[in-house]
């Protein structure tokens, strides 16, 4: 059996079909596309879905294998990614970069700090600031694990043309610009879909 047959043969995979997800096309335009097609694009569907389980998996290994959250390790990240830019973090940067605020930012470093992943020195040019800086153990755990594994998009990417590239950069822009929230096709914010009252059967009783 083929690679794409084994696929299509998975129970996993046929969750990702249109017949299953959408068979009346009410979410998708079919319209002058062929069976073939269709089948191919749900094949797309289904390795982006396996793509997103890989990238979760590694992600949960990781925190359980460093014992953080996934903010922590967001933070570390952010950490060593300034450090070899050569740029200095502040708790304000941080702040900025995580989304979250002033206070959990001080609650997160300070756990960070007391676990040896961070140390926090005097800003060379903000007295009012201090520098955060990733420990250099903690840096080595991380770039061979989270970072290794990591680096497998770098190859994956490497294996294909230029042209290739350019297709999945395309595609993959395109497909967070359809998916952003919004109402250009009708989409509506999960706060606008009206919920049943607690306790009331959601119209079952008018409906008998």
């Amino acid at each position: 059996m083929d690679a794409q047959a084994a696929r299509s043969a998975s129970p996993s995979w046929r969750l990702y079909d249109l017949a299953s997800t959408d068979p009346d096309s009410v979410l998708t335009d079919r319209s002058g596309l062929s069976e073939a097609d269709t089948r191919r694009i749900e094949d797309l569907m289904a390795a982006f879905a396996a793509l997103r389980r890989v990238e979760d998996e590694v992600a949960r290994a990781s925190e359980r294998y460093m014992k953080l959250k996934r903010t922590d390790m967001r933070a570390l990240h952010y950490l060593i990614a300034a450090e070899h830019r050569g740029e200095i973090v502040t708790a304000g940067a941080m702040a900025s970069h995580l989304g979250i605020s002033t206070a959990s930012t001080t609650k997160l470093l300070d756990r960070l700090e007391r676990a040896g992943h961070i140390t926090r020195h005097r800003h060379p040019t903000d007295r009012r600031a201090l520098a955060i800086r990733c420990t250099p153990a903690t840096r080595e755990v991380a770039m061979e694990t989270v970072g290794r594994r990591h680096a497998g998009r770098f190859r994956a990417a490497r294996r294909l043309s230029a042209a290739e590239r350019e297709t999945v950069i395309r595609f993959l822009e395109d497909t967070a610009h359809e998916m952003s929230l919004g109402d250009e096709h009708g989409a509506r914010e999960p706060e606008q879909i009206a919920s049943p009252e607690p306790g009331s059967d959601g119209g079952a009783a008018d409906a008998r």
